[in-house]
């Protein structure tokens, strides 16, 4: 990649030799800076009756109070951000240039601006005492300021004052403000420029720095929005087009206004005649014609960004303006991301991407009530391979755009997320494995509860609400009565079952776990609350969040920290210093192999997730969830190398998912298997593709002893009373794995999954518990479940 040329730094050039008005020109000081400049500023500036109001005492103290050095900022510039495979997602910028040296701006460029703007640019020195008179003379036989004799050093300098200013546009109209303040304060930064710096230096910066129009700054921006090419390759017809622009970009602009352009175009090439630069016969060539422009639109910021990656792009806008490798203050963080000029790659995998892409929109309209988000994450390197929604990326609320990235959290550009039901419950259940409960723990699980009396952090939650609704949890079923091992709690998501393992182990352990794997607080910003229906999923988070909870238990434990970037480099070629993923582990590799061997199970004959296996029969672990009045459905779900988190629901949240049409299939109620469950299914089939197979550490977990069926007669002659886990399965059978078949510990039966319809979806499926609130330990009532 080219790198840019200083605007500080020169290298040594062999003095020109001087002219008589050149030595005149840098003879300012000889005759006074002030007096000059007020009699011939003046005159230039101003109607020539006001042309010497500058005495020469004050003139000459206020001309040397004036500092000497001009602070040249560094140019703003364009910045490209890349996926994975280095292919283009957005440029982004707060000006569109793109700083280029001399030698790949090309030669005809130069002489054509040089020879519209300042064709004496090499002869004289900072002021053009030759082009002052003859500035003077005009101005004094109109009465009125017509001609102007900046030379091209001022109007550079007058440029880097307007740089300067930025976006605030009292500054910028302060810095283009016609005063002889200005003009003096001009000439003495001009003179010392000159002094410090070489012509073609000056040129260089002047070409790189100027407004050419269309939203494009420099030469270069300029080349590729008029002609798609490079400055160097400009034909003595564009270059020409392009020089013309610069004393007025909206007069002269070739895209509004050809007919003036042309013309303009042709002065320039007369002039470049003139100067010698061309000869007639190449003039006449270049003006046989109109402009012909090929013309490239503005494409700025994540808005243009290709295969819903604009919500992705918008989130490594976030994490510049977030992260303090990026700078130690907001401020520095966001100066680098407005100054630009950085190459950003990321961990964005295209065809991930397309995989989820086209499965959250088949499944999902644009049109429809709910919307649904994604996100991949890698497990063990915190990569960030996925990210989009059904919604596209824009500000136009008639075309159901939105710039709210659903998939992260609102500090992070999306909104106060999503109520993520009993996808939270492995959480509860990886505290309870790490405080002390075996894998095969038992609890009571009645249908319906009180909600108990749990340790937190800071003291005893008391239930003020027993024996009314808002005191009391059920399960989804009425069938589901325990008592209940963990693998098949988790595997039909009873509520009680979690209520009950919160109560043993406090309320201030889930709180924690969720902390460690990465649940940091709700969405919204605020802490988690502790509080009992923590871990049935009411407070809301991401998916990202979600993704990447499930990437570490693939992990066997290890958290790491969610990644975007992977590498920044300038324009000049230097790296840029980004934040690799942070690795620690949270759960022992048992735990998390249990949890493993779990999830599996949800996925199972008889677990809630039954029907999501891949068409490649790989292991695939996983937890369905559905929030209060099914506002919000997840499924997420995970191979031993990429975990993925699917939201399915109302935006705004407020949309119970009952007896509605989504993406143009008919549903009485939606459930996390339903819903979000085929959109994962879908995505997850066309992502794993040519990846490898990577199986989990599982352990043997035995089934839990036979339950009786109460509808069994004592003493009816098979001495074996039946049981119905899971999914209607007898467990007086050899032990079975993970999910009510016999088979070796340490490997999933494989098998070609049945394809979910409406009619076959789960019988037993979870939800937040209902309820209206639930009084905290300070009487206070519980949010409301739903999302958010």
């Amino acid at each position: 990649m080219p790198s840019s040329e200083p605007l500080d730094t020169w290298v040594p050039r062999p003095r020109r030799r001087e002219t008589p008005l050149g030595l005149l020109g840098h003879g300012v000081k000889f005759l006074g800076y002030s007096t000059l400049a007020g009699v011939l500023l003046a005159g230039i500036a101003l109607p020539a009756a006001g042309a010497l109001g500058l005495g020469l005492k004050s003139g000459v103290e206020e001309f040397d109070s004036i500092p000497a050095d001009l602070k040249t900022p560094a140019l703003t510039q364009a910045s490209w951000i890349y996926d994975a495979k280095g292919q283009q997602i957005a440029k982004v910028y707060e000006r569109d240039r793109r700083v280029i040296t001399g030698e790949e701006m090309g030669t005809l460029i130069r002489q054509a601006q040089v020879d519209i703007e300042d064709a004496r640019f090499y002869e004289h020195g900072a002021v053009d005492l030759k082009g002052v008179l003859r500035a003077i003379t005009k101005n004094a036989e109109s009465g009125t300021a017509v001609q102007g004799a900046s030379t091209l050093t001022q109007q550079y300098v007058k440029n880097v004052n307007v740089e300067k200013a930025g976006d605030d546009p009292v500054a910028v109209l302060e810095a283009q403000r016609k005063t002889l303040g200005r003009k003096v304060q001009e000439l003495k930064y001009s003179i010392k420029l000159e002094e410090e710096l070489t012509k073609d230096q000056i040129l260089t910066n002047y070409l790189n720095i100027t407004y050419y129009g269309q939203q494009a700054y420099g030469i270069q921006a300029a080349a590729q929005r008029y002609f798609s090419k490079n400055s160097k390759d400009l034909t003595v017809a564009e270059a020409a087009t392009l020089a013309g622009l610069v004393q007025n970009p909206s007069q002269f602009d070739p895209k509004a206004h050809p007919e003036a352009s042309r013309k303009r175009r042709d002065v320039v090439i007369d002039k470049m005649v003139e100067n010698k630069h061309l000869t007639p016969e190449q003039a006449k060539e270049a003006k046989s014609g109109p402009v012909a422009l090929h013309y490239q639109a503005p494409q700025n910021g994540c808005i243009t960004a290709d295969a819903g990656m604009g919500f992705f792009c918008d989130y490594v806008r976030h994490v510049i303006k977030q992260d303090p490798v990026f700078g130690k203050t907001a401020a520095e963080r966001k100066k680098l991301w407005d100054q630009g000029g950085l190459f950003i790659h990321t961990t964005l995998d295209p065809v991930k991407q397309a995989a989820a892409l086209k499965a959250v929109t088949t499944k999902v309209k644009v049109t429809d009530q709910v919307s649904a988000a994604m996100t991949m994450v890698e497990p063990g390197t915190g990569r960030i391979l996925a990210m989009t929604q059904t919604r596209p990326y824009g500000i136009d609320p008639a075309k159901n755009q939105t710039v709210v990235n659903y998939n992260v959290d609102a500090a992070m550009g999306g909104g106060n997320g999503f109520q993520p039901g009993s996808n939270f419950k492995p959480i509860v259940a990886a505290a309870g494995l790490e405080a002390g409960l075996t894998s095969t723990q038992s609890y009571a699980s009645p249908n319906k509860m009180d909600w108990p009396t749990m340790t937190t952090c800071d003291g005893p939650w008391k239930n003020l609400e027993k024996g009314k609704k808002g005191g009391t949890i059920p399960n989804e079923s009425s069938g589901e009565v325990g008592p209940y091992e963990l693998k098949e709690a988790m595997a039909l998501s009873v509520n009680t079952y979690f209520v009950q393992m919160e109560q043993e182990i406090g309320l201030c352990a889930v709180k924690q776990m969720a902390n460690k794997l990465g649940v940091a607080g709700k969405a919204s910003g605020k802490p988690l609350q502790e509080l009992p229906a923590l871990g049935l999923g009411t407070q809301e988070v991401s998916p990202l969040v979600m993704a990447n909870v499930y990437a570490t238990f693939a992990n066997r434990g290890t958290y790491c920290t969610p990644v975007a970037i992977s590498s920044i480099t300038t324009m000049d070629g230097k790296d840029v210093p980004v934040s690799p993923a942070k690795c620690d582990r949270v759960l022992s590799e048992s735990t998390a192999d249990i949890i493993n061997t779990v999830l599996l199970g949800v996925t199972e004959k008889g677990g809630t997730a039954r029907d999501l296996g891949l068409d490649d029969d790989r292991q695939i672990a996983g937890k369905t969830g559905t929030s209060d009045e099914k506002k919000s459905a997840w499924f997420s779900g995970y191979t031993g190398n990429l975990a993925a988190s699917v939201w399915l629901g109302g935006p705004a949240g407020g949309v119970p998912m009952k007896n509605i049409r989504i993406g143009g299939k008919w549903f009485d109620e939606v459930f996390g298997a339903t819903g979000p469950g085929p959109i994962w299914q879908m995505a997850m089939n066309e992502a794993v593709r040519g990846m490898p197979e990577k199986e989990f550490e599982t352990v043997y977990i035995p089934n839990p002893p036979p339950k009786r069926d109460p509808s069994a007669s004592p003493g009816s002659g098979s001495g074996s009373p039946w049981t119905t886990w899971p999914g209607g399965q007898p467990t007086d059978v050899a032990p079975s794995w993970p999910g009510g078949r016999t088979q070796t510990p340490g490997r999933q039966p494989t098998r070609k999954p049945a394809q979910p319809t409406q009619q076959d979806r789960p019988t037993q499926q979870e939800q937040a518990p209902e309820g209206q609130a639930q009084q905290g330990q300070q009487g206070q009532p519980e949010e409301q479940h739903g999302d958010g």
